[in-house]
């Protein structure tokens, strides 16, 4: 379950930096929003499917409620999942 919570977290990071990075600048500069559309979709789903397995892999590690919800909170900071895979998951707890 970890393993795939640290693959999906990643992927999440990633799409969410390209968002911010990539096409929001073109749709906004160069008038192209079809890039946004795609990663965004794709972003969104990933999103989802980041906040399920961060529940899931809270009662795995048997987190706190606070450790949850800093973790949930670090997707929606640009490079945030990338921190929590350090901090939360590749630890030896």
């Amino acid at each position: 379950m970890i393993s795939s919570f640290r693959i999906i977290s990643y992927l999440e990071g990633i799409s969410y930096l390209l968002i911010l990075f990539v096409t929001m600048p073109l749709k906004y500069m160069f008038d192209s929003p079809e890039p946004n559309k795609i990663i965004g979709m794709a972003h969104g789903f990933l999103f989802l499917i980041y906040i399920v397995f961060a529940i899931l892999v809270k009662y795995e590690k048997q987190w706190s409620p606070k450790t949850l919800v800093i973790v949930l909170l670090c997707s929606i900071i640009p490079f945030g999942t990338f921190w929590m895979d350090k901090k939360y998951l590749t630890k030896e707890s």
